[in-house]
């Protein structure tokens, strides 16, 4: 369970999973324009993912949008430049968990994800990237 106070980031450039997350329940004590140009896509990465994942897939979360968010930028990350920025093996497991216990918003992820995958040529980066997909929430192909 987060802290009942978010203390802020040591180093916003480069969170913790432990802060992201107490950030993520406490969103307005730091707020997004508050950050680090494109901090969505400093912290869609390896380190973060796991993280970000637990917190895309709790309806809880206050952040989950933001998180969902950084999770299709992962996704596409990984995709177009044909894994070697993430691993295939991390990403298929994460869309088979969402697809297993995840809810709506979530499992479209994993669907849009897995479209992705067979179709590249479908990315386009304001759907992917700036969050018309979360938006939206709609499914691609």
């Amino acid at each position: 369970m987060p802290e009942s106070t978010f203390p802020g980031f040591a180093n916003p450039v480069d969170p913790s999973p432990a802060e992201l997350g107490a950030w993520a329940y406490q969103p307005d004590s730091v707020p997004l324009t508050a950050m680090p140009p494109d901090w969505d896509l400093l912290v869609a990465g390896d380190h973060l993912v796991p993280t970000l994942f637990e917190l895309a897939m709790d309806p809880a979360c206050a952040a989950r949008r933001f998180a969902l968010h950084c999770l299709y930028i992962y996704a596409a990350d990984g995709i177009r430049t044909r894994f070697r920025a993430h691993s295939k093996r991390r990403l298929r497991k994460l869309v088979e968990q969402a697809e297993l216990t995840g809810d709506q918003l979530v499992r479209t992820w994993a669907y849009n994800t897995r479209v992705l995958m067979e179709r590249p040529h479908l990315f386009d980066y304001h759907d992917w990237c700036e969050g018309g997909l979360v938006r939206e929430n709609r499914r691609i192909g």
